[in-house]
């Protein structure tokens, strides 16, 4: 554990190791610790313990940075040396550990000291120091082959023995009030289990695990902290513990003696903090699916006539005992907190491994699986976490409803939970765990305190199968009834009210989605046909590549393509898990898709006016969302200065604008007598000096008013002059002219009057021709 912030006495050794901290390299710092461990008395070294714990890992108050082990990768210089350093079978850090651990040296640590993730800091990953240490720290203490390896260290008074168990009747006075010491108890401090020479390294293993979880699930809401010290919540578990009372050492305490729950508002784990719990999901499913096949079941009879080894007994209990009540809750404040964005994806992996535990299996192949045990290992594991399953399920779907599903990042999250959950018969054994929870409770009473006899003792294979009934029962109500409470209100995944959701609401936002990204998909695949040498000089495509300034990758073409086929399968699997009908889907995409042909999708999003412009309602940003409708993007500033394109010539836009400044400058109020006229002269004016498209705009993109108001201004623009294509006109026109013996001034005379007669018959007929 952790030192105290306690001041310890100083002393020279310390000093000598403090002055070289800022002086040598970290290789150099190892080494002489390296030699201070083996040749130091635990009297010398227990004062610099708790120096030597912040040095590595960073004070409390944050003062010191210690190694950043988050951010020290392979290709630094000083990985190895950490590792080497940190290594729990041979490190000189373990060492340490073990040699004041003999001589019963103790370091109590507060609570509210815990660390936790800092915040706004990137760049750490998978590969770094840290998750390669957590790794290796979980592969040696809980091992899934062979047994915890003993301790590498001992002395003459011999090995590292386990600590003397601490009470298990510690309670807490109030909410809020953190006791000085985090680890409450242990598991197999019992003097029976101690007597064994296995349950000797055990203690290491556990203690290892419980800080794990204490530190990286430890933190509530104060609704949920109440919640978890109720009296029933504490009955129910206490029932669930003594259902498997088969455990010779296993103490039978409520919820707050064995573990400690704490408080922490606000609580926003990173992307990073949720990578490392997946992390420990992943490792504790291997480790306990690496138990003997003999050892699996948990009904007291499987035990009656075997003596499993405390590791045995730790490997069965890990997740259930350990890791799901705090995992549970802290998947809950992940799903309800998390944005709406594609990082949400660590969350749900994480998720859907907890859900999934027979895809770690360790390394040991199994070509010829016994399938019947390998069903009700599966059917169990969902029993006894049905809310992991059905609880999160329905959250997961409030958030689906409200992302951008045409991202394709976001497509693939609904695909991989569809997919997951349409596994073979695993949609079947979710149902039949709800039905078992809703047995009435009379059941749970017929519950018998012995065992019952087997045909060959007088009993009969009926009353077998009732107590195998009874037992499921009372296996589910357990769970549900400890993470939930009894006066939890059950909402099925299965019933009525959420499979209708599914067909009327997630379908239809899934399919809508799918069409919104065949379309642009289509609508991409057609402007890049239609691109053509000529457009280098702005005469192809005016949409710039159909994209805009800010767009994302996700919404090219080839990510929208993955977005249909995701969502195609994901359809698909949703039919098959909630048994919907196929006919009624394809109906419903064919509906869906003759509505968009129709003109629905040119349709603005839902708004209202506003003093400055168009404000969005609650149903325009559903439409958003889910691709119904959009905004179509325009340019709101003022038109002479948008950003030079690649089509213009940057010296002449510059000209251009200097001239056109002064001529508006100077004659802006004549323009703006000429165009308010009412007559021919007025109309003839506005053609030539208003934008014409600036009240097509507000129709089509939230302008604000004052935008538009400003944008109306009469002006005269140059800025088309400097276009490459108006300069490749001009020129070829000047050569055509040219050919036909015409001067440049006869030309320039000529592209006048053309361009003066246009706009003199655009006035004129420009209207009649409108609504034509």
């Amino acid at each position: 554990c952790m030192a105290a912030p306690t001041l310890q006495q100083p002393s020279f050794l310390l000093a000598n190791l403090k002055a070289d901290s800022t002086t040598k390299t970290l290789l150099q710092r190892c080494q002489d610790l390296v030699k201070i461990i083996d040749e130091y008395p635990a009297k010398e070294l227990h004062s610099i313990f708790p120096w030597l714990v912040e040095s590595v890992f960073g004070s409390l108050d944050g003062i010191i940075a210690g190694w950043n082990l988050r951010l020290l990768h392979s290709r630094s210089h000083e990985y190895n040396t950490a590792m080497e350093f940190l290594n729990p079978r041979y490190g000189p850090m373990m060492k340490l550990v073990y040699k004041l651990q003999a001589e019963e040296y103790k370091y109590e640590i507060p609570v509210n000291y815990l660390p936790s993730y800092p915040q706004g800091q990137h760049g750490s990953s998978t590969d770094s120091a840290y998750f390669v240490l957590v790794d290796t720290y979980l592969k040696y203490f809980l091992p899934s082959e062979g047994s915890v390896p003993p301790s590498p260290f001992s002395d003459s008074r011999g090995s590292v023995t386990a600590p003397s168990p601490r009470s298990s009747t510690v309670s807490f006075a109030g909410y809020g009030v953190h006791s000085p010491s985090l680890l409450k108890h242990h598991i197999f401090h019992q003097p029976s289990v101690n007597a064994d020479p296995a349950a000797q390294e055990i203690w290491r293993s556990e203690t290892l695990l419980q800080m794990f979880v204490e530190i990286w699930l430890h933190h509530y809401s104060l609704e949920m902290y109440q919640k978890l010290q109720s009296p029933q919540v504490k009955l129910a578990l206490l029932q669930y513990r003594l259902s498997m009372s088969s455990m010779p050492c296993q103490p039978h305490a409520p919820p707050g003696s064995g573990t400690l729950h704490t408080y922490q508002e606000p609580f926003s784990p990173t992307e990073e903090h949720v990578l490392v719990v997946r992390l420990l999901v992943k490792h504790l499913h291997a480790f306990s699916n690496s138990l003997k096949p003999e050892q699996l079941s948990s009904s007291p009879s499987a035990h009656s006539h075997t003596h499993p080894s405390p590791l045995e007994e730790f490997k069965r209990v890990v997740v259930q005992r350990f890791v799901q009540q705090k995992l549970y809750l802290f998947l809950q404040h992940c799903f309800g907190h998390w944005p709406l964005d594609a990082s949400f994806r660590a969350v749900l992996e994480t998720w859907l491994s907890y859900i999934q535990p027979w895809r770690y299996t360790g390394e040991k192949p199994n070509p010829q699986p016994d399938q019947n045990r390998t069903y009700s290992n599966r059917e169990s594991f969902v029993q006894e976490n049905l809310l992991m399953y059905t609880k999160l399920f329905q959250v997961f779907l409030n958030r689906t409803v409200r992302t951008d599903l045409v991202n394709a990042k976001n497509a693939l999250m609904v695909f991989r939970v569809a997919k997951v959950f349409a596994q073979p018969n695993l949609a079947e054994m979710i149902q039949k765990g709800e039905q078992l929870f809703l047995e009435p409770e009379h059941v749970l009473h017929h519950r018998q305190p012995r065992g019952y006899l087997t045909p060959s003792q007088g009993g009969s294979f009926l009353s077998s199968r009732q107590r195998v009934m009874t037992d499921m029962v009372f296996r589910v109500k357990s769970h549900v009834y400890a993470l939930e409470g009894q006066d939890c209100q059950y909402k099925q995944m299965f019933g009525t009210e959420l499979r209708g959701a599914v067909s009327q609401r997630l379908i239809q936002i899934i399919a809508q989605a799918r069409q919104t990204a065949k379309r642009i998909s289509d609508h991409s695949s057609e402007v890049a046909a239609n691109k053509s040498f000529m457009s280098w000089f702005g005469m192809g495509s005016s949409e710039l590549n159909n994209t805009f300034p800010g767009a994302e990758p996700e919404e090219s073409g080839e990510c929208l393509k993955k977005t249909h086929e995701f969502l195609d399968r994901a359809l698909e699997n949703l039919c098959q898990i909630f048994k919907l009908n196929q006919g009624q889907l394809t109906q419903l995409i064919s509906n869906l898709g003759s509505s968009q042909d129709d003109g629905n999708c040119k349709q603005l999003p839902d708004c209202i006016q506003g003093e400055n412009g168009l404000i969005l309602t609650d149903l325009g940003r559903r439409q958003i969302l889910s691709g119904l409708r959009k905004f179509d993007i325009h340019y709101q500033g003022d038109p002479e200065l948008q950003p030079i394109r690649s089509y213009e010539n940057a010296l002449l836009v510059r000209l251009f604008y200097r001239i056109s400044s002064l001529v508006n400058e100077r004659f802006g109020g004549h323009m703006n007598a000429l165009c308010s006229r009412p007559d021919f002269l007025g109309r003839l004016g506005r053609h030539y000096l208003a934008d014409p498209d600036s009240t097509a705009k507000l129709k089509q993109s939230p302008l604000s008013r004052r935008t538009l108001e400003r944008n109306r201004q009469p002006r005269v623009s140059l800025r088309p002059l400097a276009s490459y294509r108006t300069i490749l006109l001009l020129l070829l026109f000047y050569v055509l002219g040219a050919l036909l013996s015409f001067g440049p001034v006869s030309s320039t005379l000529l592209i006048l009057t053309g361009g003066f007669l246009y706009g003199l018959l655009m006035t004129l007929f420009g209207d009649k021709l409108k609504t034509h």
